[in-house]
């Protein structure tokens, strides 16, 4: 991709940015405000005020934002709230913006000199007069400085609303770091810095304007030029169809498989859209609340992450009774697998497995010890590697977690000798890898099922139009089509989902 095709996905994703730093602004600010003025008349409840705010940073932003998504997904159960999206980032970030906001509101007041607050008091001002006339004045720099700060952590932090499906400048980043495209991952950090960069700069004018008192000469017109683009964005756009969102998890594969489930609805008439870097346990609880509408999932991923099993049946019986739980317990429909299975495989390079003469996962637990493994960022956290130590007596010198696509890379880089790869990835073949045979059967199946959510279950059309794909894809086309955005072509994932959509029969 150049640098025209990744500049003109821009204006959209910039647009949603706005909307959700602007909002998350507006929303510590609306906080901050009354409870920094409180905070400085009542001590005690300030001391409470600042450290929950400084315990709230202490929090990821990343971890924050995912947190509040199992909170809203328990409060559908008493209010319809979207808990996917817009409302989780925003409340989090809001969250987040609050800490120098405040601490400067406090800072700025305590710091005013007491003869200014007593000459106040002796000309029989009142609190109002003496805060807005007085005090604000005197702490308007000090206060701005902690505005100006927290604008600048919320328009970046925001990137990371994309791992909740909030659309944002984040969607090119982590796109871009999973295709390893450096154009997107690029473009999309320019711009959230040249955003960044101009609210500062506007903000700094609006400060120089409210000192001198000249509102409508320099701090209205920064403030509008801020304001104008969220107004654009937020603007109603005309009524349509409802939209159909397609959910994928942070690989390349999921890319690949929700842009051609997107080719097929868009060719039945259905307009889409996407939410992508979705984790295992997001995605699966937001199609079942229908914030997502259709996604594709594996069967072993269900059958011991969200059902809880640890037994051994065949894949033909394990696609049977996910379809049934899904149904009975979500109201969720399984089309059917796609045809191609995508399982866990450890994973060595070919000279290592000569070179200590490894052929099952039975004979890499004599050697782990002395070896490091690397994994993708939840593998550690599953049961099927709990499964498989146990399985193996697998204990490794060091584990690592990496990006999937780092991951393969950490193999030829010597930063990993062992990884936890998938087996319908290309790269396994391109880059001379050799796959450890489970011989216990500890990894269960991991055929690709194509789930509906239960509004989506009830649109015929809907059904109709992605049942074909049922049946249809062997793993030798998927190992192609993500060899295509894995390996050297670098293609794009919408060309690889066209190039896989012409080879389905």
């Amino acid at each position: 991709m150049n640098w025209g095709d990744a500049f003109a996905r821009v204006p959209p994703l910039l647009a949603e940015h706005i909307v959700l730093a602007a909002t998350a602004m507006l929303l510590g600010l609306v906080i901050a405000l009354p409870t920094g003025i409180f905070a400085v008349r009542h001590p005690r409840f300030g001391r409470a005020a600042l450290a929950f705010a400084s315990l709230i940073q202490t929090i990821p932003s990343l971890a924050l934002l995912a947190l509040f998504y199992p909170l809203l997904l328990a409060l559908q159960a008493v209010i319809a709230v979207p808990a996917l999206g817009f409302l989780p980032s925003l409340l989090a970030l809001g969250l987040y913006a609050l800490l120098p906001i405040l601490r400067n509101i406090v800072i700025g007041l305590e710091g005013i000199d007491p003869d200014v607050s007593e000459a106040a008091d002796g000309l029989g001002m009142t609190r109002w007069q003496k805060l807005t006339i007085v005090e604000a004045p005197i702490a308007l720099p000090t206060i701005m400085g902690g505005v100006r700060t927290a604008a600048v952590w919320t328009i970046g932090a925001a990137t990371l609303s994309t791992t909740v499906g909030q659309t944002s400048l984040g969607n090119l980043i982590f796109s871009g770091l999973q295709l390893q495209n450096w154009t997107l991952v690029l473009t999309g950090c320019l711009t959230a810095a040249a955003l960044a960069i101009i609210v500062d700069s506007l903000l700094a004018v609006a400060e120089w304007g409210l000192k001198r008192r000249k509102l409508f000469h320099w701090a209205l017109p920064s403030l509008l030029l801020i304001l104008v683009p969220l107004t654009i964005a937020l603007w109603p756009a005309p009524d349509k169809e409802r939209v159909v969102t397609i959910g994928a998890k942070g690989f390349s594969e999921q890319f690949i498989l929700a842009q051609l489930i997107g080719n097929r609805l868009e060719e039945a008439g259905y307009q889409v859209e996407y939410k992508s870097n979705l984790g295992s346990a997001v995605v699966f609880e937001a199609l079942t609340a229908d914030d997502v509408d259709v996604y594709v999932d594996y069967s072993g991923t269900l059958w011991t992450n969200a059902m809880k099993r640890t037994d051994k049946i065949s894949k033909a019986d394990m696609r049977r009774e996910v379809a049934r739980w899904a149904k009975a317990e979500h109201r969720v429909t399984s089309l059917g697998g796609l045809g191609f299975e995508n399982s866990y495989a450890m994973a060595v390079s070919t000279d290592l497995a000569n070179k200590l003469r490894l052929k099952s996962i039975a004979d890499l637990s004599r050697e782990a010890p002395s070896l490091t493994l690397g994994s993708d960022v939840e593998f550690l956290d599953r049961p099927e590697w709990a499964a498989l130590r146990d399985a193996y007596g697998l204990r490794f010198q060091e584990a690592k977690s990496f990006n999937p696509t780092f991951m393969y890379d950490a193999i030829r880089s010597g930063d990993a000798d062992v990884i936890s790869a998938f087996s319908s990835d290309g790269r396994i073949a391109a880059y001379g890898m050799t796959v450890l045979t489970d011989t216990k059967g500890a990894i269960p199946g991991y055929d690709a099922l194509l789930l509906v959510g239960p509004r989506a279950s009830k649109d015929t059309k809907l059904l109709t139009a992605l049942r074909p794909l049922v049946g249809a894809i062997p793993v030798e086309k998927m190992r192609r089509a993500n060899m295509m955005v894995d390996g050297g072509e670098k293609a794009s994932a919408t060309a690889a989902a066209k190039w896989l959509d012409g080879q389905i029969k």
